[in-house]
């Protein structure tokens, strides 16, 4: 007995090593929204699909039509292993990129780049690189009528997209404190030319624009609610008669937040400083004012969202930007205040519908301008 138990024991195979570690994975996804918005403006406006101030043409112009450019599209790459952290990237784009000169132009639109991040996420620190809203302002209302241009904008939303590398260094469970830091291309939000560029102000000042930002967020990780304060200081470099070359300081304060009440939820922004056009259109798209000076401005908007149910949504808010009166030159705008109410339904499946009107009154030295507009979306996802 004792030799078959030698034998039996002699006879085993040894035992087979683990199976390696399945190899990380790297995931690219594509997505989308296809969007038509038909529109009404009752006057003139300075954009008629997605306007946001009021023109001062009295004629009463009115106008209604569709698009199909605020379409967006978008890809997403995830690499869980890269530099010890894990790594997501993306490239948002929509068609709101303007028209060529042509017959039919406003049929085809042309493609432009938003938003294209890379970001890199260990424990407790989290590297950006790429273009992206600015650390002061990361935050916008949610609208299918303001896709190309989110609402509020020159109306208390400072929202450009920039180029800029930024760090975030979080940490806590429960209450998750956040410090960011970002340095940005300086911009001083004045249009170019359809294809070669030129320094603008921003650029010749030879100085990046430096924000930073403290965040409180609470709450599921995914649907967070947060508080933050942030700062912004930059330069624009510029020519006048009266003063000569100078160099302006383009600043500010800002304040913003995500809170959430079971269905409902409240987003909002204010700011308060001065030369911040190149933000997203502060002080309603004016840097400079009476004798070359910069224009001072204090803004914000809010706005309310209920879900009552499962792929329904309401809401509404406003929005002001108001520059102090003596900065701003006669033929410039003194205020603008917009208010919007919205509902969007998403059905089960691909499909989105959405309505939205819009209020907005635009204060110049002749007194003010009013324009409604009325916005109806539909299109599908994927």
């Amino acid at each position: 007995m004792q030799v078959l138990l030698l034998l039996s024991l002699s006879t085993q195979q040894p035992a087979s090593p683990p199976p390696p570690p399945p190899p990380h994975k790297r995931t690219v996804e594509f997505t989308g929204t296809v969007l038509m918005n038909g529109f009404y403006n009752s006057a003139r406006t300075n954009n008629s699909d997605v306007p946001v101030f009021a023109d001062t043409d009295a004629t009463g112009v009115t106008g209604a039509s569709a698009t199909m450019r605020q379409t967006r599209l978008g890809v997403f790459v995830t690499d869980p292993d890269v530099l010890g952290g894990a790594f997501s990237g993306e490239v948002d784009v929509d068609f709101f990129g303007g028209q060529q000169a042509a017959a039919g132009n406003r049929n085809f639109p042309l493609l432009r780049l938003r938003r294209a991040i890379g970001t890199v996420q260990w424990t407790h620190v989290q590297i950006l690189l790429g273009q992206e809203t600015a650390l002061v302002s990361d935050r916008n209302p949610r609208s299918l009528a303001g896709v190309g241009v989110p609402d509020f904008s020159n109306a208390g939303n400072l929202w450009f997209w920039i180029p800029q590398a930024r760090v975030t260094w979080e940490y806590g469970y429960t209450f998750r404190l956040a410090v960011q830091g970002a340095v940005l291309a300086p911009i001083s939000g004045a249009p170019q030319g359809a294809l070669t560029t030129q320094a603008d102000s921003g650029e010749r000042s030879g100085r990046p624009y430096v924000e930073g930002r403290v965040r409180l967020g609470w709450g599921p990780t995914d649907d967070p609610s947060e508080v933050a304060i942030g700062g912004h200081i930059g330069w624009l470099r510029g020519f006048d008669s009266l003063t000569g070359d100078s160099l302006l300081q383009s600043r500010a304060v800002t304040f913003d937040t995500r809170l959430k009440f079971g269905p409902a939820e409240i987003l909002g922004e204010a700011f308060i400083g001065q030369a911040i056009a190149g933000l997203g259109g502060g002080g309603i798209g004016q840097n400079n004012g009476v004798g070359g000076a910069p224009v001072r401005t204090k803004g914000g908007w809010g706005q309310l969202n209920v879900r009552p149910r499962t792929g329904w949504m309401f809401g509404g808010g406003c929005g002001i930007d108001d520059p102090k009166d003596t900065d701003v030159p006669a033929t410039g705008r003194f205020r603008n205040f917009v208010c919007e109410g919205h509902v969007e339904w998403r059905p089960p499946g691909p499909l989105v519908f959405g309505f939205e009107f819009r209020r907005l009154q635009t204060r110049y030295q002749a007194g003010d301008f009013t324009v409604n507009h009325l916005n109806l979306a539909a299109g599908f996802r994927f």
